[in-house]
């Protein structure tokens, strides 16, 4: 329940920035553009805060924060005074009215750029791309993958840590071919080509390096326990953080994942824990907790080791001065933007499955867990976030910024206004179109959480 509700509550404090962000880009170039703005809302639904400003503004936070808007004054659905005709939307010039469209969007990836670029003065701590293992007989292994390379560049891009080299990885769905520079332990650098024909990657069941056969280097576990889960199993027996764990029934324990084989395979069972505690031999009792899986019971103990020490030079922080994160940000927003662009475009060819739609769950679950790992992480992905909402409204859908931009483009070119009946037909049709993408979504995320 309490990651329920954090999750929740780093969604709403994401959405809202996000959403406030783009309207005030409409906000304020309509403003600078002479329109008259009777209201500027985040949120939908009843006001639970309002406020009137001198120059006739309402500003509204509403009962429902899943977007907002800003109501301009337009002729077409107000009636206005002719001593106000000058401030009214339609009666603007084409160029200023798709001026005061773009803003949105443009805001959006503006406010990207800064998150990065404070992301960047922040810090962000990070993970060379080392492979542990290849997994035999897969895409990676083919290519000639060994344990211990490390992954230095996808086609033209450098990949200096994991998130680099999935985002490069995604970008190739639907390619033939995928080409990968890697570099040994020796310092020698080859360039690999995966075949990618093959590649089958389902996003609710691995991630794009198992797909392909990779397992990302980390330390080993040790005995040593970690954390001790809050009324579990191994709470309830006396385990505490600190303790090494040397045997379980008489059998001495070897590694962290052979205690970890012998308590799946064994629920409901009671067994004696050999520890170690201060230099003192203990025998602890516990019942193994059981829970279901789609494989059937399994055992439960509630407890996770500490882990080896990194090897020196693996992490490192993405820190730079502010100059530095400027171009830095740029070039992070830039890539974040084509990948965006390219994924939509392989979803409507049908590269990539409308399975990889994520919806308004998914979302705050990642919010929650970038906030649970920090401000770094957390900026990272308002910046992800809000260059998907830039991109997602410049669609050429109707009822979308990029559907309004259409029109005027038409007007701007014939220079005369596209007739309202076609107006209209385009906002059902790109309605119809919004509200499946949006259903799908939807129906990801509960089938990925039921």
């Amino acid at each position: 329940m309490l990651a329920f509700l954090w999750s929740l509550g780093a969604f709403i404090i994401a959405l809202g920035i996000l959403v406030a962000v783009h309207e005030w880009g409409h906000f304020y170039v309509a403003r600078k553009c002479g329109v008259q703005v009777e209201r500027f809302s985040i949120g939908f639904g009843k006001p639970i805060w309002r406020k009137l400003s001198k120059s006739g503004t309402e500003y509204v936070i509403a009962m429902i924060p899943l977007g907002g808007y800003v109501r301009m004054l337009d002729g077409r659905i107000d009636d206005v005074p002719p001593h106000l005709a000058d401030k009214a939307f339609n009666n603007k010039p084409v160029l200023q009215r798709m001026a005061v469209i773009a803003a949105g969007p443009g805001v959006n990836f503006i406010f990207a750029f800064f998150a990065l670029w404070l992301m960047y003065l922040v810090g962000l701590q990070t993970v060379k791309p080392v492979v542990k293992s290849v997994e035999p007989d897969s895409i990676a292994e083919m290519a000639g993958m060994q344990n211990g390379d490390e992954i230095i560049k996808i086609g033209s891009r450098a990949t200096p840590d994991w998130e680099a080299v999935n985002f490069e990885l995604v970008s190739n769905i639907g390619d033939e071919k995928a080409q990968v520079t890697v570099k040994n332990s020796a310092g020698v650098e080859k360039e690999l080509t995966f075949t990618l024909t093959s590649w089958n990657f389902d996003p609710d069941s691995e991630s794009p390096l198992s797909s392909l056969g990779l397992t990302p280097f980390r330390p080993d576990p040790t005995l040593e326990v970690g954390f001790v889960g809050e009324g579990s199993a191994a709470q309830q027996a006396g385990l505490k953080i600190g303790d090494t764990l040397i045997a379980m029934n008489g059998n001495k324990l070897s590694s962290w994942n052979g205690l970890v084989d012998v308590v799946v395979d064994s629920p409901g069972e009671r067994v004696a824990l050999e520890i170690e505690r201060d230099g003192q031999t203990q025998i602890l009792h516990a019942t193994i907790a059981r829970r279901d899986t789609p494989q059937g019971q399994s055992g439960y103990l509630g407890v996770s080791p500490t882990f080896e020490p990194w090897p020196e030079g693996y992490v490192f922080t993405h820190q730079y001065g502010i100059i530095e994160a400027i171009g830095r940000a740029l070039d992070k927003t830039w890539r974040l933007m084509t990948l965006s662009v390219d994924m939509i475009g392989k979803l409507i060819t049908g590269d990539v499955s409308v399975k990889n739609l994520n919806g308004p769950i998914s979302i705050a679950q990642g919010a929650g867990t970038s906030a649970e790992y920090g401000l770094a992480y957390f900026l990272s992905f308002l910046a992800l976030i809000s260059v998907n909402l830039g991109i997602i409204n410049l669609l050429p859908l109707p009822m979308l910024d990029g559907g309004h931009l259409m029109f005027f483009t038409v007007e701007w070119i014939t220079g005369k206004p596209v007739p309202e009946a076609v107006q209209e037909w385009g906002y059902r049709i790109g309605g119809v179109l919004l509200f499946m993408i949006m259903g799908i979504a939807i129906f990801n995320d509960i089938a990925r959480i039921t």
